[in-house]
């Protein structure tokens, strides 16, 4: 936090923090990351608002899975106004296997991997988790673009980066929408 507001202070004002003048200021657009269904749950949007007071101007989220309690977490954020104060960026990692999601659920901090997700991958032939993943990004993020407060996506696809844009085409997000 304390970083952002640095780097927005002397974008902004175009002076160093001991007040010396800048001659040519960083062009920066400020961002945060936030991760809401890290523990406890109640202090994820108070500590979104402190990264937006800081000057962060777009928030990306860690990798979305349990999508109720990711709209529980824009709601609440919505009801404080922080969506209309900066751009977030929903979160998505396709999953390559039922093994990534399980490992990604009990080995991986703060990730939410409902119990769905792993039963629908375990559901398919081994030879077809990789689609079946790529199947659930690309209807969470359909799902995900309806919501208020979502700005946009940021796409992991860890150590998958081909699989971006079938994922980006299928998903709706492109060609972008004429505004």
């Amino acid at each position: 936090m304390q970083l952002g507001q640095t780097v927005r202070h002397m974008r902004d004002e175009r002076r160093f923090l001991g007040g010396d003048d800048i001659k040519r200021a960083p062009q920066m657009f400020v961002g945060a990351a936030a991760n809401p269904f890290a523990d406890p749950f109640e202090i994820r949007v108070p500590r979104l608002a402190k990264k937006i007071k800081a000057g962060a101007e777009f928030i990306q989220t860690q990798g979305i899975y349990n999508l109720d309690k990711f709209k529980e977490w824009i709601k609440r954020a919505a009801d404080r106004g922080l969506t209309e104060e900066t751009f977030i960026m929903a979160g998505m990692t396709p999953m390559k296997s039922v093994g990534m999601a399980k490992y990604m659920k009990n080995r991986v901090p703060g990730m939410d991997v409902p119990d769905e997700i792993i039963d629908r991958l375990a559901s398919v032939p081994k030879e077809k988790q990789a689609q079946e993943g790529i199947d659930i990004c690309v209807e969470h993020i359909q799902e995900l673009k309806e919501v208020k407060g979502v700005s946009g996506f940021h796409i992991m696809a860890i150590e998958w980066e081909e699989k971006v844009p079938e994922i980006v085409e299928r998903s709706g997000l492109y060609p972008r929408p004429k505004v």
